[in-house]
């Protein structure tokens, strides 16, 4: 299974960014292949309008079968994400993404 996490950096040890449309990165972990990769959408700071829809494209492209975030995608990100059938687990703030990929592995999140 493939679990996407928005991070504020590229490994484990960072920090969810609660954000999902303006997240710093996209955090990507392939269980079956136990491999971590990234997708670096800092890009969408300085979008004024759209950045969410542009972050669920992504996110689409990514083909997760899971997004960990923080507050969640607003309304047209979630519209989009919601065809998808991508899972969206909120909840996972102050903390780095390998707690919260531990959390939502015991069912915590």
């Amino acid at each position: 299974m493939k679990i996407a996490f928005t991070t504020q950096g590229t490994t484990w040890n960072s920090a969810m960014d609660p954000r999902f449309g303006r997240t710093e990165f996209l955090l990507m972990y392939d269980e079956e292949k136990d491999e971590l990769t990234h997708y670096d959408n800092r890009d969408t700071a300085k979008d004024a309008h759209g950045a969410g829809p542009k972050t669920a494209q992504k996110l689409f492209e990514l083909n997760p079968e899971v997004l960990i975030t923080g507050n969640g995608p607003g309304g047209n990100a979630a519209a989009v994400l919601e065809k998808t059938g991508i899972k969206i687990i909120v909840g996972a703030t102050d903390m780095t993404a390998q707690e919260a990929y531990d959390k939502y592995k015991k069912g915590e999140l």
